[in-house]
């Protein structure tokens, strides 16, 4: 990814001005490739610093204590303003299960494990839950996102370098008859954004963008 300084034209009468005033910065600490990228595609006047470091994972199943947790881990690392996210998995006919507990769920039943919990069930409705924690140092601020869906009867799709979890192939966003798997980048990159679609990463760069 290529960053340059931000460029300000000042005219005032028969002079011009130039003025280069750099770009925000701001260091997003995660190990997931897939989130990186994700992250990378909302911002446009500022440097995301990645710092590459898998975070303590708190056992609870309130997502903003997780990332509360996170952020103030990150920031005692790079000693800088930092945002983390976590997310949650929820299956409505499983009674919201296995909500924050995604990561321990994949590695021990796995999507197979969970399709298999889902065998004969026909109300398919999911959805990601997610919350970004932005500390200056000061004061967090939190972002919540929301993704509804279903889920599919078997597991579907392509490998993708920019998948950030194997629930990729399971999961059919809301209106889609297909997973996120399947998808190509610019279907899955412009998704209608409504209620049923809203990226913590999305209002997160809005909001410091415009600060």
């Amino acid at each position: 990814m290529i960053l340059i300084k931000r460029l300000f034209l000042t005219v005032s009468y028969d002079t011009i001005v130039f003025e280069v005033r750099p770009l925000k910065e701001i260091v997003f600490v995660t190990h997931n490739i897939g989130k990186m990228q994700s992250a990378q595609k909302y911002f446009h006047n500022t440097k995301l610093e990645i710092f590459e470091h898998e975070l303590e994972e708190p056992r609870s199943d309130d997502l903003q204590e997780i990332v509360k947790q996170k952020v103030l881990e990150a920031y005692d690392m790079v000693k800088k303003p930092c945002i983390a996210q976590d997310s949650g998995f929820y299956i409505e006919a499983l009674n919201g299960f296995p909500k924050s507990f995604v990561n321990f769920t994949l590695q021990t039943l796995g999507v197979e494990g969970i399709l298999k919990l889902m065998n004969g069930i026909s109300n398919r409705k999911c959805s990601f839950k997610e919350c970004l924690a932005y500390y200056d140092g000061v004061q967090i601020t939190y972002f919540e996102g929301n993704h509804d869906g279903e889920l599919s009867e078997e597991i579907l799709g392509a490998s993708r370098e920019e998948k950030w979890s194997d629930l990729w192939y399971v999961f059919k966003p809301y209106g889609y008859d297909m997973t996120l798997a399947e998808m190509d980048e610019e279907t899955r990159d412009h998704r209608e954004v409504n209620e049923h679609n809203k990226s913590s990463f999305r209002d997160f760069a809005s909001w410091f963008e415009k600060r």
